[in-house]
């Protein structure tokens, strides 16, 4: 096992991305291949799930590329959560895959509650409130509005899902993932019977589900042909991309929390235990370490919102180096609170703690005084605000946490990590990896290839903390009253 390497893989919705990890968890390779997302309505979102697969096979070429000659032990897949793939018989696919971030299924939620006789039971049967971006609403809508595409479907896959499929002809999922349907009982870790019969659709629609490190395949000849894997390696369940992102920098014992920031936003505890918030505006699903779950609040626009203000705003940037890194100087220039400008970042509507996919993100306080640089820290407050929100849910079921690990795109800049502390009053500490949900992926596969005795294990023997960065008290005092002005501009606009 010394010389065996784990591959991670992660299809994300910006890109496909495959990291190979040694036992010691030294990332030895990396590549990435991107992809595009599809707007065919305001508040839709779509992909191919056969450009999930290209891009997989082209991102696991190139890494493989990189390491001629070394000897994969096993593979871990993650993927965004939620997104619909509908297959038919033949395991084709029907149409292209409604995203984790797609809103049209607002009708189909109401449908789901008044089936379901109530919130009550969304509690009891699934943990969750039927919020659009879940897979459920998108399997009611193509019944509701593409009954020819419904009558051909067979199978309903996750993303990382339609992957294992593809490298090894096995239709699996494991509970983490599944935890998003709205149809899986993350209390029970079953399919929920009672959810089903009251929207009608047949259990044999959903995969059997297995554990995140128990291997589920085995990579088939044709799959090896095309990535360059060798035929017959397993491949494990894998994770959702918000567990396996927590996996991935250690955040899987009770107590902890991390703060994610990717093209959404979110702040997740693990708990010992399902822990449900009464009001359903957080998430309860499963973890990838047996035993584990975790309480989430998401965030649909943190650095998607970032990038949409770059692209739009900074185009001048775009044949510079890192525009990012020139937008961030530009709004470490100005004091907190933008001196006035507070940006509401609701760009794809929300979630924690608002369930709306109807709200819309807005510049408020703009007056000929401000400059890009004030709208650009708004912008950075308002994610981290709305990230806030969801802290408070988290400490209000008592699951706030000393210490908050932070990760993706806002830990990677240290003016962002600053900027979290001082607006949540906590101190904030990274680790020494930065590939996200890809490292917790490779990091099942070495556990499923017996380099690990368990999760636990992986996660001591590959990751390092960095000493905890504390807030400034002055700033978090500062930052409390930006806060309440931006919580009171959100009222006024959903007035």
């Amino acid at each position: 096992m010394a010389d065996s390497l784990f591959l991670g893989l992660d299809v994300g919705t910006s890109a496909v991305k495959a990291i190979l990890v040694s036992p010691a968890g030294a990332v030895t390779a990396a590549a990435t291949a991107p992809l595009s997302l599809e707007t065919p309505r305001p508040g839709w979102a779509e992909q191919d799930p056969e450009t999930w697969w290209q891009a997989s096979g082209t991102a696991i070429r190139r890494v493989l590329e990189q390491r001629t000659g070394a000897r994969v032990a096993a593979v871990g897949i993650s993927g965004q959560m939620h997104s619909s793939v509908f297959l038919d018989r033949a395991g084709a696919v029907i149409r292209p895959a409604l995203l984790w971030c797609d809103g049209r299924t607002t009708a189909e939620c109401r449908e789901i509650v008044q089936r379901a006789g109530g919130e009550a039971h969304l509690r009891e049967w699934v943990c969750n409130a039927a919020l659009e971006g879940f897979t459920l609403p998108k399997v009611l809508w193509l019944r509701n509005h593409e009954p020819a595409a419904f009558a051909r479907l067979a199978t309903v896959l996750l993303a990382k899902d339609f992957i294992r499929l593809r490298l090894t002809g096995t239709v699996a999922t494991e509970p983490s993932d599944a935890s998003g349907t709205l149809m899986f009982d993350p209390a029970g870790l079953r399919w929920s019977g009672p959810m089903l019969d009251a929207v009608g659709l047949s259990r044999s629609l959903l995969p059997e589900v297995g554990g995140s490190s128990q291997v589920l395949g085995r990579v088939t000849d044709q799959a090896g042909a095309l990535t360059g894997l060798a035929p017959g390696t397993p491949v494990v369940g894998g994770g959702a991309d918000n567990a396996c992102g927590a996996a991935g920098v250690g955040a899987i014992t009770p107590g902890e929390a991390v703060s994610s920031w990717g093209t959404s936003g979110t702040v997740l505890a693990p708990t010992a235990e399902p822990r449900v918030d009464p009001g359903l505006r957080a998430h309860t699903f499963c973890h990838v370490a047996p035993g584990v779950w975790y309480v989430m609040g998401v965030v649909l626009s943190a650095g998607g919102a970032f990038a949409w203000y770059r692209d739009q705003v900074a185009r001048d940037l775009a044949d510079t180096d890192h525009p990012e890194a020139r937008l961030v100087e530009e709004a470490a220039s100005v004091p907190p609170g933008a001196e006035g400008v507070t940006f509401l970042p609701y760009l794809q509507g929300e979630r924690t703690p608002h369930r709306d996919a109807s709200l819309r993100a807005a510049f408020v306080g703009l007056s000929l005084a401000h400059s890009r640089a004030h709208m650009t820290r708004a912008v950075l407050e308002g994610a981290c605000f709305a990230l806030r929100d969801c802290l408070a849910v988290l400490e209000e079921l008592g699951l706030g946490p000393a210490c908050l690990l932070v990760t993706g795109g806002g830990a990677r800049s240290a003016f962002i990590r600053r900027l979290q502390a001082d607006i949540f009053g906590l101190p904030v500490t990274t680790v020494n990896r930065e590939e996200g949900p890809a490292y917790g992926a490779a990091l099942l596969a070495g556990v499923g290839a017996g380099a690990y005795p368990d999760l636990a294990s992986a996660a001591r023997c590959t990751l390092t903390r960095e000493p905890p960065a504390p807030p400034d008290p002055e700033a978090h005092r500062a930052y409390q009253q930006v806060y309440e002005r931006f919580r009171a501009r959100l009222v006024a606009a959903r007035a």
